[in-house]
């Protein structure tokens, strides 16, 4: 029983580990998302899986052999002890898993050939044995990972040399975007100045709160006899009904206009009333409050120089951002319209894929005329909501602008005509009609 425990755990380790470290390299890289067309497509080579077009002979196929390898490593790293076959329920994710897999390396050998980006081996043999001092104690046991896994030692560093070149792939792309300028730092800063870099006066606040204004009075008595930090903890012990500062001699630190902290009349007395002096009782949500004004503390101001480093760090990494975006969209469409898969091989990934225009996780009874049982309640919209930005909110704070649903234009409006009103009822300006309604 404690062999068979332990052994268990050993597999468990192993497994955990070719999943983080060789499962998976360039999802957080390389974001796939399916996108559904069907296109002519040349002949895939009799006994391969795939063909991707316009790389090296060597590299563009994905042979059956290849393939069926990889499905076994996939198996192990989704926990299971073979690979499954096609009746068995796990087939189809195992499946789709491997190919990812395959295509991925593919994919991203292609584009860093296009690129120009080289991987040496000294530099895998540097990365590998990284890997191996975190992961593992000892070289044998690395050798069971091999054994368990079903990756060879090539296997390994042909996954080695692909996480090193996403890597580099993604610093080439980063490093070229263009830093902030002075005038775009600038601008930040103003626009930012009042809600980021700018520290509101405040004050230290102490009240006592009581519905009974006879207590109140009472309390402010006390107070205006003896007002030490020792007085107000004894006086809000006994007269304060506010749970939150009852116990600590009714202070609250950092009060600012507007906080919220007290009704909107309250804190304008607060911020008009001297310090020290006893003021109240004035009327609050909760009951009548006294307070005293214990300490005041001037707005600051951060200046350019002192944020100017922050903003364009902020502003160039917002950059880079945006533009691996919009390389990643780019990758995606390239390298997705070279690949060509084979009849039982074809996935949202192969150009010669043509999809049912419906979202794979949707139940099939959503699209039946009469489903037994009614329709089922997680059924996708029949029409893809989209958020544009309103005109006019994009800042360069908000780059994105202030993101509303386009709805239906009110029955009988115009085009043109109502935009106030529809501004007021939630509608976007320059929403149309629903058909037929």
């Amino acid at each position: 029983m404690g062999a068979n425990q332990g052994q268990r755990t050993k597999s468990a380790g192993l497994q955990r580990f070719g999943l983080a470290v060789f499962g998976a390299l360039f999802v957080a890289l390389f974001v796939i998302f399916a996108v559904a067309q069907g296109i002519g497509s040349p002949s895939v080579p009799s006994g391969d899986v795939a063909l991707v077009e316009e790389m090296p002979a060597d590299l563009g196929e994905i042979s059956e052999e290849e393939f069926d390898r990889t499905m076994v490593q996939a198996a192990v790293a989704a926990g299971l002890k073979e690979a499954p076959k096609p009746a068995d329920k796990k087939y189809e994710e195992v499946k789709k898993a491997a190919l990812d897999e395959l295509l991925d390396a593919i994919w991203i050998q292609g584009q860093g050939e296009e690129m120009g980006v080289e991987v040496t081996p000294k530099q895998i043999e540097t990365e590998l044995a990284q890997i191996k001092k975190q992961n593992f104690k000892t070289e044998k046991a690395f050798q069971e990972f091999l054994d368990e896994s079903g990756f060879t030692q090539e296997d390994v560093d042909k996954r080695v040399r692909l996480q090193i070149l996403s890597t580099q792939i993604q610093q080439r792309l980063t490093s070229s975007a263009p830093p902030a300028s002075k005038a775009e730092v600038e601008e930040f800063y103003e626009a930012a100045k009042s809600s980021q870099f700018t520290q509101p006066a405040s004050r230290d606040i102490r009240a006592i709160t009581n519905k009974n204004p006879k207590k109140l009075e009472e309390a402010k008595a006390a107070l205006e006899k003896d007002d030490s930090p020792k007085s107000w903890e004894a006086v809000a012990k006994k007269f304060s009904e506010d749970p939150f500062t009852k116990s600590t001699g009714g202070l609250q630190a950092g009060v600012t206009e507007e906080s919220g902290r007290f009704p909107a009349s309250v804190e304008a007395a607060m911020f008009s009333a001297p310090v020290v002096a006893i003021e109240g009782p004035v009327k609050g949500d909760a009951g009548l409050i006294i307070f005293q004004v214990e300490k005041t503390t001037p707005e600051k101001v951060q200046t350019l120089e002192e944020v100017r480093a922050q903003i364009s760090s902020q502003l160039t990494q917002q950059a880079q951002q945006e533009q691996f975006a919009e390389f990643l969209a780019n990758y995606q469409s390239k390298w997705q319209s070279r690949t060509f898969c084979a009849e039982d091989f074809v996935t949202e990934r192969c150009a010669n894929y043509v999809g049912s225009g419906r979202p794979e996780n949707a139940p099939p009874a959503c699209y039946e005329a009469d489903p037994k049982g009614g329709r089922p309640k997680d059924c996708p919209a029949p029409v893809l909501s989209i958020s544009p930005a309103l005109p006019g909110s994009t800042t360069i704070l908000s780059p994105q602008g202030e993101r509303l649903p386009q709805r239906p234009r009110p029955e009988g409006l115009k085009e043109g005509e109502g935009a106030e009103a529809g501004l007021e009822e939630g509608i976007v300006p320059g929403a149309t009609e629903v058909p037929g309604g």
